[in-house]
Order: structure tokens, then C-alpha cells, then sequence
């Protein structure tokens, strides 16, 4: 009950909470707290990595957690297509979120500049979020190479769905293998960190930009549009 009742149910409410509260008393701690001056050439290689493939990761569970698997199979797709295909791109995608992470931690670590500017949350951050992964994806991996898959679609997916049904199937979990619960257990405690970090920046969209009024830009000449001749020196002042 503490694990899979009262956990997920703590880390929901947190997320939420924690998101109003950041928004409504935090608008300036809002932001990715980009180094993006500070360094170009690493942030263009890793970033893009990282966030595609992160991206993902995400629609993956999306498809693994929410989509029942009598859905999969009344439209035709097998088991085993399914699986193909759900190991294929979740190891490609795994592959691609902690390369690009990688990538970034090495930039933050070696870039002066940027180190300089790595808070302490930013540490709990990227040990969270990375160690989140490497369970999910080690379970993936070491699950299929041992020839023993679990099939999460009939514990692990079914409890999720029931946390949201307001009906906790602990049960369900209990009976999914260990790494499952780890990445699991990993899952919410990221869940409930995320609105006190720079995590926050997923839910900023430039949604202004669409009402936003035109910029008019005026010649201070009449006559004059774009040809006014530059002046050496100091202006003079009227």
C-alpha cells in the first residue's frame, strides 16, 4: 500500500501542487536557466540528442502505459510485433536520451562557465532523471537478452491505468520484477522533484506570440524610408 498506493498518489498531488505554487510565486525561477552563451559547439550536438530522443521515451510510455493490449490486438497487431517493435524503438530512443545526456554532462562539467553556473537542484536533477532511465532501459536490455521479457502490458500498465481510476491494484506490481519497480519507484520520486527544478521549462510555450500585436518599425524621416545616410562621430542633439 505505501509503494503503490500511497507513493504514486503523493508524487501526483506534489506534481501538481508543486506546479501551481512554482507558477504562481516563482514566474522568474521559470526558465531552463540556459547556458547557451557560455558554449555553443557541445550544446548543439548533445541537446538535440537528448531531446528527441527523450521525446521518445515519453510516447512510448504513452502507447505502453495507456493503450490497453486488447486495443493493440483488435486492430490486428501481435503480441509479437508489438513487442519487436515497442524493444526496437525503446532502445533506440534510450540510446539516443543518454548519449545526448551524456554529452551535456561532460560540457557541464568540463565548460567552466557552465559548471559555474550548475546549482546544486541541477545535481539532484540529472541523478534522478538519468538514473530513471538507465533502470527502464536496463530492465529493457538485460529482460531480452536473457530471453525473458516481461510483458508490462499485464502488470505494470493495467496498475497505472488503475491509479488514475481511482482504483490502486497493488497487486499488479507486486507482481512485475524487481527492475519494473525500481524504474517505477524512480519514476515518482522524479515526478514529485520536478516542479522545484528546471524541468519546469516542458510546460512553457510562446503561446503569446499568436496574439500578440505586430511591431511597427517608423523612419524618423518622412521620405526617407531605410536611406537615411550613418553619421561619423557624435549626433548632434535638438
Amino acid at each position: 500500500m505505501l509503494l503503490w498506493v500511497a507513493i504514486p498518489y503523493a508524487s501526483i498531488a506534489t506534481f501538481i501542487v508543486g506546479h501551481i505554487w512554482r507558477y504562481r510565486y516563482d514566474k522568474f525561477g521559470w526558465t531552463t536557466r540556459s547556458t547557451q552563451l557560455y558554449e555553443n559547439r557541445l550544446l548543439r550536438l548533445g541537446s538535440p540528442l537528448f531531446h528527441y530522443g527523450i521525446l521518445l521515451v515519453v510516447l512510448g510510455h504513452i502507447g505502453g502505459l495507456l493503450i490497453p493490449k486488447s486495443w493493440t490486438e483488435a486492430v490486428g497487431m501481435s503480441e509479437h510485433t508489438y513487442h519487436l517493435l515497442a524493444v526496437s524503438l525503446g532502445i533506440l530512443a534510450g540510446a539516443a536520451t543518454l548519449t545526448g545526456a551524456a554529452i551535456l554532462i561532460y560540457r557541464r562539467r568540463t565548460v567552466g562557465p557552465v559548471f559555474s553556473a550548475t546549482t546544486r537542484n541541477d545535481k539532484i536533477m540529472y541523478v534522478l532523471l538519468i538514473g530513471t532511465i538507465l533502470l527502464g532501459l536496463g530492465t529493457t536490455v538485460i529482460g531480452n537478452l536473457t530471453d525473458h521479457p516481461h510483458d508490462y502490458r499485464e502488470t505494470v500498465s493495467p496498475w497505472f491505468r488503475s491509479i488514475f481510476y481511482l482504483q490502486p491494484d497493488p497487486a499488479l506490481m507486486k507482481a512485475a520484477p524487481i527492475g519494473f519497480q525500481l524504474h517505477v519507484l524512480a519514476a515518482w520520486t522524479l515526478f514529485a522533484f520536478w516542479p522545484f527544478s528546471r524541468l519546469v521549462h516542458v510546460f512553457s510555450m510562446p503561446l503569446g506570440y499568436f496574439t500578440r500585436p505586430y511591431i511597427v518599425y517608423r523612419s524618423r524621416e518622412a521620405g526617407r524610408l531605410g536611406t537615411r545616410a550613418a553619421h561619423r562621430g557624435w549626433e548632434q542633439v535638438r
